[in-house]
């Protein structure tokens, strides 16, 4: 079968390549590993090799080409792989296409889905096979590390064939499905196709689930759900296409499990006349459970940040009490013009104006720690405890935003995240962290630093504590503990002690932070 070699990513912002030598000709047998060609690209000799064994039956570039990252490098002949029924099926149905106005079929190489992502559960196909569907119509959903995606179709046309199964795991710049195509000859750029579809799913705002659950949730027979859904619902033996969902399209949360279980238990009794008896045999047992998805990313994201970066940490509290008077007054006025003041905002704007100050709180360091590099933008990254795991967008140059619009994005990255529908590039390019943790509960903690930035901040809940006013008097008062952490690689304790007081001054005397801001 004659296989198309994609060229794959072969650095950081790499999308093209020279071909500075073949190692092959046309027609040669290789074998799997073998070097095929050196390409250079702004950063190095890259040396491609083969990933079958085979024969080589064309080369899509000649020497000093400029080879295009994403696209066939060369195609081969692979041993032992008999050609596919849809392959079998290229000549008629290029022939029909010849005398039916240039139908013809293509695969559809699922694209970059997500910095370093590099394969993705499928979790749901919203199209069958023999399916009309038209340009930008949703075709599946798919779980990756990060977020769950939905892959748009580029193409009007017809779905020939699905290659992968539900549940199965598809590999990124692989094909996905195949669909015949009339009259269409332009390469759309596919990435920007699902950023797009990705980010218009980020920014539409989350459902809110009513009072009455019968006018927020439907009967999808379908049963869309996330593996750690469907994960849940085998584990209570629950029949998911019996499961009302609340969320979009009647998609399945484990919150509508734990309903439905509630809400039926007299149908289970009267469904099973004996009632099943705990058995004494689960006593001691145990059950093992896969890591994967976002909580496999962000144990790898962990431990890489642990065993590399030298944490210190430091502890402070700050009185919000001036903070919380002013943000009641303006509350109401905002909530009127459609803007959701909380906390939040102030604590980031003061943030990236304390880091104008201080900007190695906002740079980051190479491995081997001979590199420090400053941004001028500050991207702040906020955690967000989502249904599908811990998620950490950021808002995008925070120095050149006013209140307003940080509570804004507040509101839509926080709203999007909790529905496991984040923007790529909302989760890319972070340069530091606040984690509020206070939200949950606790007063302290030891945040680990999301690597490459260099600090995070953890925030506690907020507590009205005595303390003693300027004259000496005792007074309620509302405090906040912070806990810092950061790597002492490049950042020392005075200068973080030091950052911290003057973030602290711009929430302790929001007047001051008013000033900073003109």
């Amino acid at each position: 079968m004659s296989k198309d070699f994609i060229l794959p990513d072969i650095g950081e912002g790499i999308v093209e390549c020279e071909i500075v030598e073949w190692l092959v000709a046309e027609g040669d047998s290789v074998k799997e590993d073998q070097p095929i060609c050196d390409v250079m690209t702004d950063k190095a000799l890259v040396q491609i090799p083969a990933v079958h064994d085979g024969v080589i039956s064309k080369l899509y570039y000649a020497k000093g080409d400029i080879a295009k990252v994403h696209a066939p490098l060369f195609a081969m002949d692979v041993d032992g792989e008999s050609p596919t029924q849809s392959e079998e099926a290229r000549a008629p149905a290029t022939t029909e296409a010849s005398s039916e106005a240039d139908e013809h079929l293509e695969d559809f190489i699922l694209p970059d889905i997500g910095e370093g992502i590099v394969e993705c559960e499928i979790v749901e196909w919203l199209v069958s096979e023999g399916d009309e569907i038209v340009e930008d119509q949703a075709v599946c959903d798919v779980m990756t590390d990060k977020a769950l995606v939905q892959i748009p179709a580029k193409y009007t046309g017809k779905v020939e064939k699905l290659y992968y199964q539900k549940g199965d795991i598809a590999a990124v710049h692989s094909p996905l499905f195949q669909m015949s195509i009339a009259g269409q000859s332009a390469e759309p750029d596919v990435s920007s196709a699902v950023v797009k579809a990705q980010t218009n799913a980020a920014t539409k705002p989350a459902q809110k689930p009513a009072a009455s659950a019968n006018e927020t949730k439907q009967l999808n027979k379908k049963a869309v759900a996330s593996p750690a859904v469907r994960r849940k619902a085998r584990e209570l033996d629950v029949d998911l296409t019996q499961v009302p969902g609340s969320g979009k399209n009647g998609r399945i949360y484990k919150q509508d499990i734990e309903d439905f279980l509630n809400e039926t238990p007299s149908q289970t009794v009267s469904q099973d006349a004996t009632p099943k008896t705990p058995s004494t045999t689960s006593v001691g047992s145990s059950r093992v459970e896969p890591i994967k998805g976002i909580k496999a990313a962000m144990a790898k994201q962990m431990v890489a940040s642990v065993s590399t970066i030298p944490h210190f940490t430091f502890c402070d509290e700050i009185d919000l009490t001036k903070l919380i008077a002013m943000r009641s007054e303006l509350k109401e006025q905002y909530k009127q013009q459609g803007v959701k003041l909380t906390m939040m905002p102030f604590f980031i704007k003061a943030l990236s104006l304390a880091i104008k100050q201080f900007p190695v709180l906002n740079s980051q360091v190479n491995d081997d720690c001979s590199e420090l590099t400053y941004f001028d933008d500050h991207n702040i990254g906020m955690a967000v405890d989502s249904k599908i795991g811990l998620l950490v967008p950021n808002i995008k140059s925070c120095q050149s935003k006013s209140i307003v619009d940080v509570a804004n994005e507040v509101t839509r990255l926080t709203e999007a995240a909790r529905d496991g529908r984040v923007s790529p590039d909302d989760l890319k390019g972070g340069t530091i962290s606040i984690s509020n943790i206070g939200a949950i509960g606790g007063t302290i903690a030891t945040p680990i630093i999301n690597k490459p930035e260099v600090a995070i901040v953890a925030l506690g809940k907020l507590q009205h504590l005595p303390r003693f006013d300027e004259k000496g008097n005792v007074i309620s008062a509302a405090i906040m503990q912070v806990s810092w952490s950061g790597d002492h690689r490049v950042i020392d304790g005075g200068t973080i002690a030091r950052f911290n007081n003057l973030w602290k001054s711009y929430l302790e005397d929001p007047a001051k932070m008013m000033m900073a801001m003109s």
